[in-house]
Parts: structure tokens; C-alpha cells; sequence
């Protein structure tokens, strides 16, 4: 898995897993899915960011639960 923050697009990028972006969907407004041949999503994008949430890129919190 692999966060992405372009701050020049005002954009987060999640990337799932490494296979082939075959697919592209926009779900919401600035809201973007990727899927693999399988049909599984395998990216999600953001657009917009610093309008969703001011505060979004320049601090990212991480948490991770067991």
C-alpha cells in the first residue's frame, strides 16, 4: 500500500496494490477509483483536498489497529 500527497495538485493518491490501472471511475466529485482487470479497486484519489479539509495536507495522521 502507498499514500501519495501532491500538494501542487491538491490531491491524496492510495495505491492498494501494484497491478494495472485498466479502469478509472469518479464516484463523487474529485473522488476517483481505480480498478484492475478483475474489477477490483486497487487506487482510490482525492481532488480537492485543501477544500474537503484545510488542514488535510499539511499534516497526515496514521493509525493502525490490531
Amino acid at each position: 500500500m502507498k499514500l501519495t500527497i501532491h500538494k501542487e495538485d491538491d490531491a491524496i493518491y492510495l495505491r492498494l496494490d501494484e497491478s494495472e490501472v485498466v479502469e478509472s471511475e469518479e464516484v463523487q466529485n474529485g473522488i476517483i477509483l481505480d480498478y484492475n482487470a478483475q474489477g477490483k479497486v486497487i487506487g482510490v484519489e482525492i481532488l480537492y483536498l485543501s477544500q474537503r479539509s484545510p488542514q488535510a495536507l499539511q499534516q497526515v495522521l496514521l493509525e493502525t489497529t490490531p
